[in-house]
């Protein structure tokens, strides 16, 4: 089972919504945090709430390796080196595909794939390097099961993030450092007020902010899960090494349903040339993943 005392976590988009309830979570449990956000003004609350010696603050934008790498380097000097890594920032763009431009695209994979892969990338080699086994998170969403038309970018990456995911348990699970995908649904945080943060620089084609909208989403958003709650789900699924971290027990049936689609699509075609090469082909894939996700699993 994964003890949290003692260790250094790194936590992105850690000044407010899940982020500052993980970063609450974890000095509850005896770590050492740093969070990392691109709101300063943010940071500087955030570090007021907590009120405690063993969190500090680190501006960071996660769309820029060498900012990332520099935010390690940071934290890493002053509280320790890093073996639980939350890739948690995230922004949203609540419109369609085909009604968006490439620098969305930029901006929205910027964050939400690329800082993940940033976080990985950054982090990875240092914890196979120390050799203290630990945990990495990454914050997907149910947004990487379900989709509608609109958020499609948003959708884009939180799919990609799950799969990248799962791909490196397996990969990291001989280290013994487990990974997780963690995929909540609507949370009382300030996502919805992503474009506060977007760059001058990938505004072209932008649309015009609608105040109203923004109006609205900040009341739904009221609703949202606890922070403090999803944390509190999110260390426990950490300590049974659970891949999918669903901390909305509402969306069950639902993907149930999804999942029965999916299956539902499959036909009884007949054998066609190559079946049996192809069969023998993939029974030895499924025997060499099913290795891998057992190995994922016994990991201590």
């Amino acid at each position: 089972m994964l003890e949290f005392a003692g260790r250094t976590a790194f936590v992105t988009g850690g000044a407010n919504g899940i982020g500052l309830g993980l970063a609450r979570a974890l000095l509850a449990q005896g770590c050492k945090v740093a969070i990392a956000d691109i709101r300063e003004d943010a940071l500087a609350a955030a570090l007021r709430t907590l009120d405690n010696q063993a969190v500090m603050a680190v501006p960071l934008d996660v769309a820029s390796r060498q900012a990332f790498a520099d935010a390690a380097d940071r934290a890493e000097a002053a509280l320790g080196p890093v073996s639980l890594l939350f890739n948690n920032a995230g922004i949203n763009l609540f419109q369609t595909i085909d009604d968006s431009s490439y620098d969305d695209w930029d901006w929205v994979m910027g964050v939400n794939l690329h800082g993940v892969i940033n976080g990985v990338m950054t982090f990875a080699p240092r914890m196979k390097a120390l050799r203290q086994g630990g945990h990495i998170v990454n914050t997907a969403s149910m947004a990487s099961f379900l989709c509608g038309g609109a958020p499609g970018i948003y959708n884009t990456t939180k799919f990609a993030v799950r799969g990248m995911s799962e791909s490196l348990r397996y990969s990291l699970a001989p280290h013994g450092i487990g990974v997780s995908v963690l995929c909540p649904g609507l949370v009382k945080s300030h996502i919805y007020a992503s474009d506060e943060v977007r760059p001058s620089g990938l505004s072209a084609g932008a649309k015009p902010v609608d105040g109203a909208a923004v109006d609205r989403l900040a009341q739904l958003h009221q609703f949202g899960m606890e922070p403090d709650v999803i944390a509190a789900r999110t260390l426990d699924a950490m300590r049974d090494n659970r891949f999918h971290i669903f901390p909305h027990p509402e969306f069950r049936d639902e993907l149930a349903t999804v999942f029965d689609e999916i299956l539902a699509d499959f036909r009884d075609y007949p054998a066609d040339a190559g079946f049996d090469q192809r069969v023998g082909f993939e029974a030895m894939r499924r025997d060499s993943y099913a290795k891998a996700r057992q190995a994922a699993r016994d990991r201590s």
